[in-house]
């Protein structure tokens, strides 16, 4: 398994990153203990005063995150990052998750629900502080964020980095099953997701951003693209191919590809890898005509009810033993330059985590964020074409149910005919 290595080369260094001042409760433990768990993970805390400053107060914020996306300790000898703010700062983590940008964005929007950190994607972090609905962040507050890398910094969706602290990034790609279908990786392309041998054995996203982007690259369209016709045609384009969509699915897809549920399904190169390793007949490969690249970052809704307690969470999010431990566990790529140096180097020569500048340069997209009229004619073309979907999948119920009303009511007719003429004889 993949976060295995890690635990391996612990075994030699784990002791020596254990330090005196200011760490969690990870390093109360014995060196028996250390030694028995293997090469645990260890939190070193170089500022613990800086964590001092609301403890006793009893506050409380609330985080709202993508799923499978935080190191929760439930992996043997990993760290529990919430349970180790909470001790370290005295502050509780609300912690709960969203499946996709659009449902992040409805809840803020609506003001259902209040949040003090939430992790969006680009093009999302753009909308969001186009409609005000994130607040600018006080870097001085976040000290660790000087190790964000640069070529994460300045980037389009927040370009004076005012607002969000990178997160992850990665690619998205085609989860397949390498036993089942014979097609070398370096010739995987989209297309595959509209090949009807693999009928009723495909996963699509559930969601219309990623969704479009697939077929926009089919169409040779801009991912970014605001076309009333280009929308119109990507559509179709989806609307062809949900003949063959076994289910449109967001975090499902960890459970159906992962006990064999389906064959194929695209999705988040971080949770790919992880998927893989449920089942060893799956692979990942990134498709060869290009995808979109796409980073996620930390941001503090306008409505945050405990800004400064925020910025120490998402500061605490940037410790080196913290960032490396949330990438260890969930597979994505990093920004944060410590993290990165702690990874094993089959990790950063892997294309699919780390690909090479010229890929990235010539065969991938960030998303932009799209106009309010762009993104409704989106939206609604969407759910046009999954309620298309939900009639195609009910498309003979009536005729059907009309014949085998016909069928019945021809049979109880030629009865009543036999049995009228057995009485006339």
């Amino acid at each position: 398994m993949r976060r295995s290595k890690r635990f391996l080369l612990a075994l030699v260094s784990g002791a020596l990153m254990i330090s005196a001042c200011g760490c969690s409760s990870s390093e109360k433990k014995t060196s028996e203990e250390e030694e028995e768990e293997g090469g645990a993970q260890t939190l070193t805390i170089e500022d613990k005063a800086y964590y001092q400053k609301f403890k006793g107060d009893n506050l409380s914020i609330n985080v709202y995150n993508w799923g499978e996306y935080i190191c929760d300790g439930s992996e043997e000898g990993t760290l529990d990052v919430n349970r180790e703010f909470e001790e370290l700062t005295g502050i509780k983590v609300n912690y709960t998750n969203f499946a996709t940008n659009e449902e992040l964005y409805a809840k803020l929007k609506g003001g259902a629900a209040s949040y003090d950190v939430i992790i969006p994607s680009d093009y999302m972090i753009s909308k969001l502080i186009k409609e005000n609905l994130v607040q600018k962040v006080d870097m001085g507050n976040i000290p660790n964020s000087k190790y964000i890398m640069d070529n994460f910094k300045g980037l389009a969706y927040d370009p004076e980095d005012e607002y969000s602290v990178p997160y992850t990034w990665g690619t998205v790609g085609i989860i397949y099953n390498k036993e089942m279908i014979g097609i070398e990786e370096e010739d995987i392309d989209w297309d595959i997701l509209w090949n009807e041998d693999y009928k009723d054995q495909i996963l699509m996203f559930d969601n219309p951003r990623d969704a479009f982007a697939i077929a926009e690259i089919m169409l040779g369209y801009s991912l970014n693209t605001e076309d009333k016709d280009e929308l119109k045609a990507a559509a179709m384009k989806l609307t062809d191919q949900k003949e063959i969509v076994q289910g449109y699915v967001m975090d499902e897809v960890f459970d159906k590809m992962g006990a064999g549920e389906a064959l194929i399904a695209p999705y988040y190169a971080g949770d790919a890898l992880t998927i893989l390793e449920d089942n060893e007949d799956l692979t990942f490969a990134v498709p060869k005509s290009g995808t979109n690249l796409f980073v996620d970052a930390m941001c503090i809704p306008t409505s945050a009810q405990n800004k400064e307690a925020a910025e120490m969470y998402i500061n605490f999010m940037c410790e080196p033993d913290i960032a490396y431990a949330n990438i260890d566990y969930i597979c994505y790529s990093t920004p944060h330059s410590a993290a990165y140096e702690m990874l094993d180097d089959d990790v950063k020569n892997d294309p699919v985590s780390y690909p090479d500048e010229e890929f990235i340069a010539t065969k991938t997209t960030v998303f932009t964020n799209l106009s309010d009229e762009a993104s409704r004619q989106m939206q609604q073309l969407w759910t046009e074409m999954k309620s298309a979907e939900d009639k195609n999948s009910n498309r003979w119920f009536v005729p059907l149910f009309l014949i085998m009303c016909l069928v019945i009511i021809i049979v109880v007719l030629i009865r009543r005919h036999i049995k009228a003429k057995k009485e006339i004889f």
